[in-house]
């Protein structure tokens, strides 16, 4: 945790010494989404899938999952991943790769987050997918384009 307030504070000192904008380039907050609901496994409920190729794959597109305090931080990207199935339903297995691409929020003290970059496995994929999550902002939860929702 140290470690990503020091590239926070970083980024932020970068950004306010040179001509970068501090507009942020997410496309798909929404601050009225609603709460998702937990199911009986600790897993959000999802029951709509995004049309839009982007959702999640792209990063001005993260998938929004929020958080209230800095003690749970990875906990809904986690309820959020264990909610997803492969596109045949195949069980799958992920990993947080790196936080990447700095972007304004309100929702820090620093005025600054960064969005995580996880990677997904499955039995008889050729290529893990790669999705971006938002843990400072929120908006409408879906599964991504080419996954299911675990049964």
């Amino acid at each position: 945790m140290k470690i990503k307030a020091f590239l926070i504070a970083f980024v932020i000192a970068i950004t306010t010494s040179s001509c970068i904008s501090t507009k942020s380039t997410l496309k798909n907050v929404d601050d009225n989404a609603p709460i998702p609901t937990l199911s009986a496994n600790n897993t959000f409920v999802l029951t709509e899938y995004s049309k839009d190729k982007k959702y999640g794959y792209d990063a001005d597109y993260p998938i929004n999952v929020f958080y209230k305090n800095t003690k749970d931080e990875n906990l809904n990207a986690e309820r959020f991943l264990n909610a997803l199935a492969g596109p045949k339903g195949e069980k799958i297995t992920f990993s947080k790769v790196e936080s990447c691409c700095p972007f304004p929020t309100k929702r820090t003290e620093i005025g600054a987050g960064f969005l995580d970059l996880y990677e997904l496995k499955w039995e008889g994929q050729t290529e893990p997918v790669k999705l971006y999550l938002n843990i400072y902002e929120k908006g409408y939860l879906l599964v991504p384009v080419g996954l299911t929702i675990k049964k």
